[in-house]
């Protein structure tokens, strides 16, 4: 199509430029209609997508460590707590305080549930009721520490006094509402919501996926215009950019999806997992020792299993590359031929 020739009255390069824009070709303004959509399409889709893929991956990560590190750090600190009374009540039971090696077992399990307390203190997720009530656990296990010790140690006023102590011990480590075990129960339940909130995708998220999938497939459709506007009015049948542009958008709206959904599923069985795990800590079924060994044993496979929830580094950067090239093909192929065909010649 011949392009009208602009007047002698009209001189300079911008005014030139400027009349060839205001009477060139309906292709030439398609084009740039393309253009212009392509590219806000491309930018709003790809940054819904990162942004949205990242949140299902960090919930992956945090699920990983700390929170379930955290869950696993209660459990064993609460059972630590109440084995190591099992075994200071067993031994004043049996009259056998104050006998070498027999009252050290309390005492080893005593130490070892103070260390995974204080380490319990920095892991927790509950924020500032959290740490509140890691510092109020810690004072109650000071005082039951004491009187644990005192009852397992022999006294010259005979057996009273060592009963006294135990009991003692034993109300704060397990009375209602106030004890070394309600509040670690508590932690424990702010701990698993949070998780489960984490884990759940919430109004933004979805939010954020319908906004990136309808913006890819909004601009697969305006890639498609593209190359049919090209074929028909320019006589190309095919661009290269906006060819790889196609396939590497619809791979977009497909890919990411699918391995968020796959994540999202693993976290939901891991969830229940802690949640099994949890129930089974705090049953009556078992004794609390037999508790404390199915702690060890199943922590490190519960690890484990958190671990393959989550995606590689290099999966969200390839989707990051890939969501900056959806923005440059496009671009790049309609910038080619409005250059070659309009541009270059309105200059």
């Amino acid at each position: 199509m011949r392009t009208p020739t602009p007047p002698d009255a009209t001189p300079g390069r911008l005014r030139r430029w400027w009349f060839h824009r205001r009477n060139g070709s309906r292709t030439r303004i398609l084009l740039e209609r393309h253009l212009a959509l392509a590219l806000v399409l491309a930018v709003v889709g790809a940054g819904a997508l990162v942004f949205s893929y990242r949140e299902a991956d960090r919930a992956a990560s945090e699920l990983r460590d700390p929170s379930a590190r955290a869950v696993l750090g209660v459990a064993g600190t609460r059972l630590a707590l109440l084995v190591s009374l099992d075994k200071a009540s067993e031994t004043v039971d049996a009259g056998l305080t104050g006998t070498v090696g027999q009252s050290e077992g309390h005492r080893v399990l005593l130490a070892a549930a103070r260390k995974s307390l204080s380490e319990l203190s920095l892991k927790q997720i509950d924020g500032a009721q959290g740490r509140a009530t890691c510092d109020t656990v810690e004072g109650l296990v000071a005082s039951y520490a004491q009187s644990v010790t005192d009852g397992t140690v022999r006294q010259a006023d005979g057996s009273l006094m060592q009963r006294q102590r135990m009991a003692e011990a034993r109300s704060l480590l397990e009375r209602a509402g106030t004890g070394v075990k309600a509040h670690l129960d508590g932690l424990q339940r702010g701990q698993l919501e949070k998780i489960g909130d984490d884990t759940t995708l919430g109004p933004l998220q979805y939010a954020g996926w319908a906004v990136a999938e309808l913006a890819l497939i909004a601009l697969l459709l305006t890639i498609l215009s593209a190359l049919r506007l090209l074929r028909r009015r320019c006589g190309r049948r095919y661009d290269v950019s906006l060819i790889a542009a196609l396939l590497l958008t619809a791979a977009l709206a497909v890919v990411p999806l699918g391995a968020a959904a796959v994540t999202q599923n693993r976290l939901a069985d891991s969830r229940r997992a802690l949640d099994a795990f949890v129930s089974r800590t705090h049953g009556d079924r078992e004794t609390p020792a037999a508790a404390q060994e199915y702690v060890i044993e199943e922590s490190p496979k519960l690890l484990t299993g958190l671990n393959d929830d989550g995606r590689p580094p290099w999966v969200y950067y390839t989707f990051l590359a890939g969501g900056f090239l959806i923005c440059v093909l496009p671009a790049a192929g309609c910038v080619r031929r409005l250059n070659a065909d309009y541009w270059r010649a309105a200059s």
